[in-house]
Formats: structure tokens, C-alpha cells, sequence
């Protein structure tokens, strides 16, 4: 039997037989590609695998033919098929018991590995969600696959970067190549999945980063293909020619979908809260979700799964605007209902879905409104779906490459990218958040984006307070003051009571020139009586309680309950420290270290 310790042993023969063997290997960047080309390739295999699962299920559940879409059925073959979501909701909750019972904590998805943790990511966190994402959207919950993606294919990057033992910056960037491939193997679309790598999940592009990002995206959509993965063309022909008077229609769009995205997002957390209100247990959400996805689901099969399907028959099919209106509020009352009752997945692939819908009928509103425009539907359906998508998931050119690679029209190319940025900008302004990042908001994390801010929350207070300080009781006279500290010998001095407690930071020059009575106790002229730091905050609390009180000084105390004196900390100290650490940070991320 292998013991523990064997993989990392073989993982560092093999690292040094290489670096023997390739001596050009000793370039760190060019181990990272090499790294991130194997992450492209099991990021290709797992996303093939994970999708294939479902689709065997959706064909063992509800009769799926082969090579058919759950979602692009007309209607249920059986109508005690629109139980299966329930069952599928029983079989999470069972989940959701084991890891109560079990004591696990929330899973790290890769945003907020990257952002907190410097990539460091669980192989059993990896595992849980991708089974969790299968059997939500294998049993007919109105959720996409991609969450799971990126999970496999980051957590075995991280997995992969902590057997080489990479520094904390390759770590990251090999995360997001995991992310990258994940989502080129789900679309066939590598430009797509690099920038998605890039925008949400390393935070930031530069020339360092390009080389192993699109290494992994392409490794992924090759290996997909190979091994058999369904692309995502949306065969558009016959578009007419954009002129330069629809580009305003084309970003009212834009700013449509950004608001649809924010009401989508407030819908989810407000069925989410309901279901808390009602003090329905978490294992029992699910089941009563599936009910009421399944009861839609025999409307019309549309609403159940990512929708792959369905999308794919919106662009083919010239439906009314009843018809399209319906489906879209049926869509989104499933989506809504199926992650707020606790299904596991996204709104990536929904939020097409949703954004393809609100496009024509935006195209069919403007057939009465303005005709003279010319709005085609097939096109406004492609600046919806990207404008949608694009304030859900976040990352206007990974959707604005997403419409190029899918379209292959280079012509929709610009008036995506507006529409896009036009979302985006609206959504940062007026809610700040993607839906990953909400969700964040909503657990009390402050990350709104995958920028490695982690070391800001290690370098904490306890870490930077000086513990050699002077300390003196607060009834003390100020006459007895000057004689027992005279000046010079400090410039700061904390007060504390007889019991030791915080009172308050004198500053000795200033006690010497005080034209009070020197009978006069200290406690009356100490300063900061009611703002303290304690060791566990980090420089940004740290930094914002200084501002608040206007102090250049600050005591530590141990908690804020009983305020006994642990030392000090100066806000002049505190930037400097922060400034240290921020260039160190920028060394590290552009390979000057």
C-alpha cells in the first residue's frame, strides 16, 4: 500500500529528472506552460467525462435520445417524468446530511481560492461539487455544469502546483488554467476559456500569464474533441449587414441585460431567504425545488437542465414574442427556484439561455416601436445573450470571444463588445457584483473579484504591533505624569485602570505642555478612549478604524470585551508594512522575484 507521503516523493524524482534531462526546463515560465499544457489535457478529459454522465442520465431518466438535448424536447414523454427533479432533490439532500454529519466546511471554488488562499484548493471540495453539480443537472434541475468544470479542472491544477511545490503566484495562475481549459472543453472555444481564466479567475491579464492560459484553453478544446466532446457553434446565416444607427438599439440591450442580471441575482438570493424564513431544513430544499422545477418542466421541457437545447432551438425556430416571453419567465422562475432551494451549479449557461430569450423579444419590440431600425432577431438574440451573461458571470470579453467562436461571424464581433461593456458598467456602478461574487457578499466575504488580496488578511495587526510600550494608570496625577515619564524618554504612553484595562494613548509632549491644573488625572486628557485594534484584524480594518478615529496611534487590546493592553500600533508603521508587502505582491505577479 502507497503511504501518504509516496505521490509527493515521485512527483519531486519526476520534477528532477526533468530539469536533468530539458535544462531549458530550469526557466520557471516555461515549466508553468508545461504544467498548464497537462492541466489543459485532464481539464479536456474531465469536462468530456462530467458532461457525457449527464447526458447518459438525462437518456436513462427522462428518454433522451442520443445525440438529443434534455431541454430541446417539446414535451415530457411521460408526465411522471417531472418527478425526477425531486428525486434528484432527495439524493442532494442526502449530500447535504453526510456533510453535516461529517462537518465539512463551505467548498472553495477558484475565485475565492485565488483571491484568499493564493490557489490552495481541496481535492475533496473538488469532488463534492462536481458530484453535487452531476446529479442536480442530471436530474433535470434548472442549473448549468460549468461550476463543476472549473472545479475539476482548479482543483487539479492546485492539486498538480502543490505536488511541484510552485510559488504562491504560479499557483494562481495555474488555477486559472485549469478554469480556462475547463470552460474551452465545455464550448469548444479556447479564446473564450482563456479570458474567462484571465478576467475571473486570475484577476488580471498580462504578457506573463498569456502563455500558460492559452496553452491550457487549447490543450482543452483539442482533448475535448478527441475524446469526443460536443462543441457549441450557433449556426447563424443570411445576417444582415449592422449599420451604425442599430448600435444605439444594440446597447439599450446592453444595458437591458445588465438590469435583467441584477433582478436574476436578487431573485435567487430572495428565494434563498425564504426557504430560511420558513425554517425549512437545508436537506428538505431541494426536494421541494425539484417539485416545483419538475411541475414547470411539464409546461415545457425548456426550463429544465443548463439548456443547451433549448438555446440551440431559439436560434432555429422564429417563435412570437408570447412564446418567448413565457419561456423566459419560465426559465427564470426554474433557474431561480433550483439554486435558491440549494441545487448545486450556475447561472453561466442560464444566463444565455435567459439573455438569447430577452434578445428577441427586445428585436420583436422594436419591430413595433421603431421598424425603420431593422433589428434582427437572430443578432439581437446574440447581443442579449452576452449582455445577460456578461453581468451574471462577469468578464465582457470572455463573452464578447464566446459570441465570435460560437458565431463565427467576425462582424458581430464590435457591437458585442459594446453591448457588453455597456452590462458591465452598469452592473459595477449600481450593484458592484458578478453572481459569484454576490454569493461571497452574501457569507460576509468582502472579495469582489479573484485579485490575490490574501496576504493583506495575513498580515495582520498582531503581526505588525510593537509589545514594548509603557503603560501608566489613569489616575495618576499630571503633575506625577511628567515626573515619572519626562520628555523624551516616550512619546506615547497607554492609560490603563487598576485592573489593568485600556483607558486611553497619551501623547507626552503633548501632557507636557497642557496648561491643566497637575492635579488633574490623566484619564481626562488621554486620547482614543473608544478606538482599538485587536490582533487579529487585518492592514485593511486596521487602516480603516485609524481613518475613522483620525488617530496617528492606536492601542492593541486582546479582544473588545475586556480591552486588556497587548501593545501598539502607529499608522505611519502599519502603511509602511502595507506598502512593503503590495510591492512585494507586484514583484511576485510580474516575475521580477
Amino acid at each position: 500500500m502507497l503511504s501518504r507521503n509516496q505521490p509527493q516523493v515521485y512527483a519531486r524524482r519526476l520534477r528532477a529528472v526533468l530539469i536533468r534531462s530539458l535544462p531549458l526546463l530550469e526557466a520557471r515560465g516555461i515549466a508553468v506552460v508545461i504544467l498548464a499544457g497537462i492541466v489543459g489535457v485532464m481539464a479536456g478529459i474531465l469536462v468530456t467525462a462530467m458532461s457525457q454522465i449527464v447526458q447518459d442520465l438525462h437518456g436513462l431518466l427522462f428518454g433522451v435520445q442520443p445525440g438529443g438535448r434534455l431541454s430541446g424536447m417539446f414535451s415530457l414523454a411521460n408526465p411522471m417524468q417531472a418527478l425526477i427533479p425531486a428525486i434528484g432533490g432527495i439524493l442532494l439532500g442526502l449530500t447535504v446530511i453526510w456533510l453535516r454529519i461529517r462537518k465539512f466546511r463551505t467548498p472553495i471554488d477558484p475565485i475565492e481560492a485565488n483571491a484568499l488562499y493564493g490557489g490552495r484548493m481541496s481535492l475533496t471540495d473538488t469532488f463534492i461539487i462536481a458530484g453535487q453539480t452531476m446529479i442536480s443537472s442530471g436530474f433535470g434541475a434548472s442549473v448549468g455544469l460549468e461550476a463543476g468544470y472549473t472545479q475539476v479542472g482548479s482543483g487539479l491544477a492546485s492539486r498538480l502546483a502543490g505536488i511541484f511545490r510552485l510559488r504562491r503566484n504560479d499557483v494562481r495562475i495555474l488555477v486559472g488554467c485549469g478554469a480556462a481549459g475547463a470552460i474551452a472543453a465545455a464550448f469548444d472555444a479556447p479564446l473564450t476559456g482563456a479570458f474567462y481564466g484571465f478576467e475571473l479567475v486570475i484577476g488580471i491579464y498580462s504578457v506573463a500569464n498569456v502563455a500558460p492560459v492559452m496553452t491550457a484553453a487549447i490543450c482543452a478544446s483539442l482533448t475535448a474533441e478527441m475524446f469526443g466532446g460536443v462543441p457549441f457553434p450557433l449556426e447563424l446565416s443570411g445576417l444582415p449587414a449592422l449599420t451604425a444607427s442599430q448600435y444605439v438599439p444594440f446597447l439599450l440591450l446592453g444595458l437591458l441585460g445588465g438590469a435583467a442580471s441584477i433582478a436574476i441575482m436578487h431573485l435567487v438570493t430572495l428565494i434563498e431567504r425564504g426557504f430560511a424564513r420558513l425554517s425549512i431544513d437545508a436537506a428538505l430544499r431541494p426536494v421541494i425545488g425539484g417539485v416545483i422545477v419538475g411541475l414547470l418542466g411539464l409546461i415545457t421541457p425548456q426550463v429544465l437542465s443548463s439548456g443547451h437545447g433549448a438555446l440551440h432551438r431559439e436560434f432555429s425556430m422564429n417563435y412570437g414574442l408570447a412564446v418567448v416571453t413565457s419561456v423566459f419567465v419560465l426559465k427564470l422562475a426554474a433557474s431561480a427556484v433550483s439554486l435558491g432551494s440549494g441545487f448545486r451549479g450556475g447561472l453561466f449557461f442560464a444566463s444565455l439561455f435567459l439573455g438569447a430569450l430577452l434578445g428577441k423579444a427586445f428585436a420583436d419590440v422594436m419591430v413595433v416601436v421603431s421598424p425603420a431600425t431593422g433589428i434582427d432577431p437572430a443578432v439581437a438574440a446574440v447581443v442579449g445573450m452576452t449582455s445577460l451573461a456578461v453581468g451574471v458571470v462577469g468578464g465582457p470579453l470572455t463573452m464578447t470571444f464566446l459570441a465570435l467562436e460560437s458565431t463565427r461571424d467576425l462582424t458581430l464581433t464590435g457591437v458585442v463588445l459594446a453591448a457588453s461593456i455597456m452590462s458591465a458598467i452598469l452592473v459595477r456602478e449600481t450593484f458592484g457584483y458578478s453572481f459569484s461574487t454576490w454569493r461571497f457578499h452574501l457569507r460576509g466575504e468582502t472579495i469582489r473579484s479573484a485579485h490575490d488580496v490574501g496576504w493583506m488578511r495575513s498580515l495582520t495587526v498582531g503581526s505588525m504591533m510593537r509589545k514594548d510600550i509603557k503603560t501608566i494608570y489613569a489616575s495618576t496625577t499630571l503633575a506625577a505624569f511628567r515626573k515619572e515619564i519626562p520628555l523624551g524618554s516616550a512619546q506615547r504612553v497607554i492609560a490603563v485602570d487598576a485592573g489593568d484595562h485600556y483607558v486611553g494613548v497619551l501623547i507626552v509632549a503633548e501632557l507636557h505642555s497642557d496648561p491643566s491644573d497637575g492635579e488633574v488625572p490623566v484619564r481626562d486628557l488621554a486620547k482614543y478612549k473608544d478606538a482599538v485594534l485587536v490582533p487579529s484584524m487585518n492592514v485593511q480594518a486596521a487602516a480603516e478604524t485609524f481613518q475613522r478615529a483620525g488617530a496617528e496611534e492606536l492601542a492593541v487590546v486582546e479582544d473588545f470585551t475586556d480591552h486588556i493592553v497587548l501593545g501598539l500600533l502607529t499608522e505611519g508603521h502599519l502603511m509602511r508594512r502595507y506598502a512593503e508587502e503590495l510591492d512585494k505582491a507586484r514583484k511576485d505577479l510580474s516575475g521580477e522575484g
